[in-house]
């Protein structure tokens, strides 16, 4: 059955296959998300820190991963570092490249949520005596992240559609898929407006669950 310019027929016949990328698709945008998470907090302290011999690596660090294209980065980890022996699989180094690029937009994040916790908290923890670690993990960071929510969740949605791009290097992805259908079928259109369709209910999920996270930590914000 045609309409207008989607085959039905053929979105159905091929949507099993193209489906088969989604679990690939989840599992990049998931682990790359961590690793961007785990580094992204100590980077934003890193860049504001007062000492230059910490800031200056790091902003060079978020300098570098924000003026360079991601693509460009995956190239370099799986078709150039095995020119200098170390090796990845395309799955390995779609995680780390992205990982380690949404690492630096996750580091700004952070910092600017970190700086935008009034200056008393950080005086009223070191009037109860905490020390640095303990007034960041106890009193600043729970502010910081209902404040980080909303940018977070925007950078994983760019991470999700992002992974896209982890085709070129073969991960067996939802766009990789596509590929192979739209190959198959000889009906392009069709083939990539299917995908459109699967990724867009893909990040209106995402965005449902970031709605219910901000009304969480909204709970503990105190109404005026």
């Amino acid at each position: 059955m045609q309409l207008g310019f989607f085959n039905i027929d053929k979105a159905i016949e091929n949507l099993p296959l193209i489906l088969s990328g989604l679990p690939m698709t989840i599992a990049v945008s998931f682990l790359s998300m961590a690793i961007g998470m785990m580094l992204g907090l100590p980077l934003a302290l890193m860049r504001s820190s007062e000492r230059k011999t910490v800031r200056l690596p790091a902003r060079v660090y978020i300098s570098f991963m924000r003026g360079t294209p991601v693509l460009v980065f995956l190239f370099i980890i799986y078709f150039g570092l095995p020119a200098v022996g170390i090796e990845f699989t395309a799955f390995q180094a779609a995680v780390l490249g992205f990982g380690l690029n949404a690492a630096a937009y996750i580091a700004e994040v952070n910092r600017a949520a970190l700086n935008s916790v009034e200056y008393g908290q950080w005086e009223a923890a070191q009037s109860l005596g905490l020390n640095y670690r303990q007034s960041v993990i106890g009193i600043v960071l729970p502010q910081a992240m209902r404040i980080a929510m909303p940018p977070l969740t925007n950078i994983f949605l760019d991470l999700v559609k992002a992974t896209s791009l982890a085709a070129v290097i073969t991960v067996p992805e939802l766009f990789q898929k596509t590929q192979i259908a739209s190959g198959r079928s000889f009906d392009f259109l069709t083939m990539y407006t299917l995908v459109a369709l699967i990724y867009w209910p893909l990040c209106i999920l995402i965005s449902i669950v970031q709605e219910r996270l901000e009304k969480h930590f909204s709970r503990f914000v105190e109404q005026k």
